[in-house]
């Protein structure tokens, strides 16, 4: 063969060649083929191994040319394994494997997809690490609060900086390690947990990161790495399981004197022992018909805290306390039960006085940074961003669709607007409404606002919250 090529003695002939920057596999017509998994080991053997290691320890990135693949058949989904055998699929490393050498983006070998298909029953039946345990992580079990909780883990611990994933359409992170775009097609998940819990173990000296975080800090960040890239991913829904069925009212009268009337009150006004003590206050659940407020929010405020759904981080998450789901299923059978709401009276109004429905409504709300202050409203006024504005206002802003607090026009009087002090904004006082700006209703959307009920809307995407404020300029009177 001369420089553009090579031949492997084997059962079956198989050249390569570089052609305009890119390796090609080619199988010779004629020659014998080996059944599937000998084929699949010839390859591997032949081919691969040029490259790859299939055997010994694992190594440092820096002394060898590609990833360590001893532990090929414990990582990869066969589906995106065949994908990226057959070029389906772009490149994982935007600067190089060995970025230390070159930062110039690489091109891999492609083959049919017969010889796919035998290369990766070799990867299945031959390439399995006994470090991972199959059902480590129950993906059945694992719901978008959980998602969220581990992107912000996965920002919050710094693997944003090697690793891109998608953020509101767009590259976000570092380009120097491989890309999440499509983890969760690429990678099994037992792997990622496994690989999450040490990365040392599977690549030494390389750069990898042991994040400080708790066993299910580990689940959160290994299913929010597993599901990137699945987009019809099927979420667990804690609040339709069985425990919801069958809630216990008594068990939940219990937990509700142990522990929420504390900031609560025994009777839900608000006014428990450490509420004088509180910005914001507790809510006042006397004031809440619960069984208008969607269960999925219930469910999230109480299991996870205020935080975990944006709001206060005074209110603790109490599902690891309260018995899980069946705890969490007996309180909200209780608040269901217990509380039907109740005419405003002075005892909710706001420390100035005033009440929902006020205007102008007078408001110590922090000022944004100037950046955003002045920020204008990017899009386009028109009928379809404002349409997609009031759908998010009435039915899908998450965590909790704005209706909940802020009412159906917009006046602060939703079924959760009494019980919040102090109380929501009124959207249709013209007079209040002129002098806030676009920027600043943005910030606070995305940030919320300290010191009141306000939660923060931190992972809904810039373009919804920008069509959302659209929608509420045409509710000011």
């Amino acid at each position: 063969m001369n420089q553009l090529g090579r031949t492997f003695s084997t059962s079956s002939l198989f050249v390569y060649a570089v052609i305009a920057g890119v390796v090609v596999l080619f199988f010779v017509p004629g020659v014998s083929r080996a059944s599937g998994e000998q084929e699949g080991k010839k390859l591997v053997e032949n081919l691969c191994s040029t490259c790859h290691k299939f055997h010994g320890e694992s190594d440092s990135r820096f002394n060898i040319k590609a990833p360590d693949l001893m532990w090929g058949g414990s990582k990869f989904q066969r589906p995106w394994l065949l994908d990226w055998l057959t070029g389906k699929v772009p490149m994982l490393y935007q600067k190089s494997y060995r970025w230390d050498l070159s930062q110039e983006p690489e091109t891999h070998i492609t083959v049919s997809q017969k010889e796919a298909e035998a290369i990766a029953d070799y990867f299945e039946k031959n390439l399995q690490d006994s470090r991972v345990k199959h059902n480590a992580i129950d993906m059945s079990t694992f719901s978008q609060q959980e998602a969220k909780f581990g992107e912000e883990i996965f920002t919050q611990h710094s693997c944003i900086g090697c690793h891109q994933i998608m953020v509101d359409g767009k590259k976000v992170g570092g380009p120097q390690s491989a890309s999440f775009f499509d983890s969760g097609r690429r990678l099994k998940a037992d792997w990622i947990y496994r690989f999450n819990s040490n990365p040392p173990d599977f690549v030494p000296h390389s750069g990898e990161f042991v994040g400080d975080v708790s066993e299910l800090g580990l689940r959160y960040v290994t299913g929010f790495i597993a599901t990137r890239g699945v987009e019809d991913f099927p979420y667990y829904e804690p609040w339709k399981s069985v425990e919801f069925d069958h809630p216990n009212v008594e068990n939940g009268a219990r937990i509700y004197k142990e522990y929420c009337a504390q900031c609560h009150g025994a009777e839900g006004k608000g006014d428990g022992p450490a509420a004088s003590g509180l910005e914001p206050k507790p809510a006042v659940h006397a004031n809440i018909p619960f069984e208008k407020i969607p269960l999925d929010y219930l469910y999230n405020v109480i299991y996870y805290g205020g935080k975990g759904v944006g709001k206060s981080p005074l209110m603790p998450y109490w599902g690891l306390t309260i018995g899980g789901k069946q705890g969490v299923a007996d309180v909200i059978a209780y608040l269901k039960a217990t509380f039907k709401g109740e005419p405003e009276s002075a005892s909710t109004a706001s420390p100035s006085g005033t009440s929902s429905g006020v205007c102008p409504q007078p408001r110590n709300t922090k000022q944004a940074p100037g950046k955003f202050r002045h920020m204008p409203n990017p899009l386009p006024t028109s009928q379809e961003n404002i349409k997609a504005g009031e759908k998010l206002y009435h039915e899908t802003a998450q965590p909790l669709a704005c209706i909940q607090c802020h009412g159906e026009k917009g006046d602060g009087k939703g079924p959760m607007g009494a019980a919040l002090n102090p109380h929501p904004r009124n959207f249709t006082c013209g007079e209040t409404m002129k002098d806030i700006s676009d920027g600043q209703m943005f910030w606070i959307i995305k940030n919320g606002s300290s010191g009141t009920g306000m939660m923060a809307f931190a992972g809904m995407p810039d373009n919804q919250i920008w069509q959302l404020i659209q929608y509420i300029r045409t509710l000011a009177q």
